[in-house]
């Protein structure tokens, strides 16, 4: 049964910020953890942390700081939602989140939406803000097992080697 959640923890940017990479909603694992890509099989961090050519950040910390390091802001294209487990495709009575918090303060030059349901949200609610196009990318859910890690670094290489 769906339940209604809002994001509690916000984006991560700063003034050097020139990517933005959104995904849809946290799941479970992210809200019970209070970060982005919380579930130990997301392959999020290992593909950031491989299109950077650092070492995979353990800690909250450590994953805030290399995103910053990088210039590269983290957010999710919904505030608050109804919403079964962890799963995008029971998402309703979407809250979008206020994109300009991040746009009106960051040079952001490329959106990059980690897996379709990000893309569609964003293209729906957020776009007409923003006036960017963004890119749709694979997710790098653990649902998303048709992906390779190997496939899906090559796919967002492609999308970011210019600006990570």
């Amino acid at each position: 049964m769906p339940e209604f959640h809002t994001h509690e923890f916000g984006p991560v940017f700063d003034e050097n910020s020139r990517i933005l990479i959104l995904g849809s909603f946290p799941s479970v694992k992210s809200r019970e953890e209070g970060f982005y890509y919380g579930h130990p099989r997301n392959r999020f961090w290992p593909l950031l942390a491989a299109l950077t050519g650092e070492p995979v950040p353990e800690s909250i910390d450590g994953k805030r700081s290399l995103l910053l390091r990088r210039g590269i802001a983290l957010w999710d294209s919904i505030e608050s939602c109804e919403i079964t487990g962890s799963s995008d495709s029971s998402i309703r009575n979407i809250t979008p989140v206020a994109i300009a918090r991040i746009t009106d303060h960051a040079p952001i030059q490329r959106i990059l939406c980690n897996g379709a349901s990000s893309f569609r949200y964003y293209n729906r609610y957020l776009k007409a803000i923003t006036g960017m196009e963004a890119v749709k990318l694979p997710s790098t859910s653990p649902a998303n097992a048709a992906w390779s890690f190997g496939r899906l670094l090559e796919e967002w290489r492609s999308a970011a080697e210019d600006i990570i």
